[in-house]
């Protein structure tokens, strides 16, 4: 991390806490209660970020795909 008053140290967070809200309407709706925010989260990390969501740092493959090319070529090797 940086010193303080550099913005760059919580840019990775911002940029996925900014993906998060819009991807499960969490910008534009209150949850009812804390239980229904919690569900809403685990379900958009686990059937949608890690299964389906490509990332650009992993090749522009999700990270299901990633551990599995992974398991793959230490396999193979």
């Amino acid at each position: 991390m940086s010193r303080a008053g550099n913005c760059y140290d919580n840019a990775a967070m911002e940029s996925f806490g900014s993906t998060l809200k819009t991807d499960t309407g969490l910008d534009t709706a209150i949850p009812a209660s804390r239980r229904h925010a919690e569900l809403a989260v685990f379900d958009y990390i686990e059937t949608f970020y890690n299964p389906t969501r490509r990332h650009s740092s992993l090749g522009y493959v999700s990270p299901v795909v990633f551990e599995k090319q992974q398991t793959l070529n230490i396999t193979a090797a």
